[in-house]
């Protein structure tokens, strides 16, 4: 079952070590992603966590959250190349879909997909998400409302 959990110093180091495949352009690394939350910490409305199937990291979510719009965004997910393909994003993705929802804080959810990724796309639509139309950075943005 998959599970949320913060990022700690007990596993800082297996979520920096995560890494996708070296011709992956579509994700920026977790320490790079981590780097951003620090940045970002002042605003106290990015939260890095890592995805647990059971007892095991099998990937990394950062979640932005823009409270006057009443909005989560999913900023990045990502899972290492051994975890891709098992359906840990599929319910990661529900999950917080789920969470957010039941939390009465948000209206909607967005995210940003780049065009030629494929595989994520097919995901956030099974999710619920649905195109917009919108372009940017040159990434499709996506969007479930609740």
């Amino acid at each position: 079952m998959i599970n949320f959990r913060r990022i700690t110093e007990d596993n800082f180091e297996e979520i920096v070590r995560m890494k996708r495949p070296a011709d992956e352009h579509f994700v920026a690394s977790n320490t790079y992603s981590l780097a951003q939350a620090w940045l970002f910490r002042e605003a106290n409305d990015v939260y890095p966590f890592a995805i647990y199937e059971d007892g095991t990291a099998v990937g990394f979510m950062l979640l932005d959250e823009d409270l006057e719009e009443r909005c989560l965004i999913i900023w990045r997910i990502m899972f290492p190349e051994e975890n891709a393909g098992k359906g840990y994003g599929t319910e990661a993705l529900r999950l917080i879909v789920r969470l957010a929802g039941e939390s009465g804080k948000y209206d909607f959810m967005i995210l940003q997909c780049a065009p030629d990724n494929l595989r994520a796309h097919h995901v956030y639509e099974k999710v619920g998400f649905r195109d917009t139309g919108e372009i940017n950075d040159g990434e499709s943005v996506m969007r479930l409302d609740f």
